[in-house]
């Protein structure tokens, strides 16, 4: 690929007007070559209208996300899953 990239940690302010975690501290497996990472050591390119998150290891879209006026879409066809850390509540 011939585009610049920052890493995953991009994600954090525009998925953060939609998710209530810090997705960069999320854990994805690639739904392509099973790699399982931080979504902060992703690939994030921006020079689109919208962010596409790649997979450092194989190079497949794990994410992408789109902004328009009043609305985001938001798809993560190339993860297997997210994984995020909660805090138990102990009351």
């Amino acid at each position: 690929m011939s585009e610049t990239w920052t890493d995953g940690n991009r994600l954090g302010g525009p998925l953060s007007e939609l998710f209530a975690a810090d997705v960069t501290t999320m854990v994805g497996r690639c739904d392509s070559c099973g790699s399982v990472r931080p979504m902060a050591e992703a690939q994030v390119f921006d020079r689109a209208p919208g962010l596409v998150a790649r997979c450092p290891g194989c190079g497949s879209a794990l994410l992408r996300l789109v902004r328009g006026p009043g609305r985001a879409w938001l798809d993560v066809r190339g993860l297997a899953y997210i994984e995020l850390a909660i805090t138990e509540s102990t009351g």
